[in-house]
């Protein structure tokens, strides 16, 4: 079924202080993506860096200001930028600047699975170990890089 998902509403999940608001997900796409708009808190944790293993990346800058850091070279991308992450790109993000940034992330084939778990580890009163953060990405086919 179609629906319009307006800004901010979704499935929305949380984890490293961003909200992921959910558009599309792997049970509604037969697991052929995943999108999500991410809400990033002014000078937020980012996530390890990484290299997807079994699915491509792609960002596109909503509102603010967005660090890349893509294959060692940092980049800063801002509304209307499109980043694409190839299988296998070394990568993170994150939002040093001092206001909110939003982005757009698909991921092809579909991750969403990845952040429902990832939501659960960061739900506690603390945040997780490093190595349970990692320990959770290499079983969704991401490695450190």
């Amino acid at each position: 079924m179609s629906e319009i998902v307006a800004p901010g509403e979704g499935h929305i999940l949380t984890a490293r202080g961003s909200e992921m608001a959910f558009k599309a997900v792997a049970a509604q796409t037969g697991g052929d993506f995943s999108l999500m708009e991410r809400t990033l808190p002014a000078g937020g944790r980012m996530p390890p860096a990484h290299r997807h293993t079994t699915c491509s990346e792609a960002f596109f800058v909503l509102d603010g200001a967005i660090t890349f850091l893509l294959d060692g070279t940092e980049e800063t991308g801002g509304p209307g930028d499109f980043v694409l992450v190839p299988r296998g790109g070394a990568h993170t993000f994150g939002n040093r600047s001092a206001a909110p940034a939003r982005l757009l992330v698909l991921h092809a084939p579909a991750m969403d699975a990845y952040f429902e778990e990832l939501h659960r580890l960061w739900s506690g009163q603390r945040p997780p170990a490093r190595e349970d953060e990692l320990a959770l990405m290499r079983r969704h086919g991401m490695e450190p890089a």
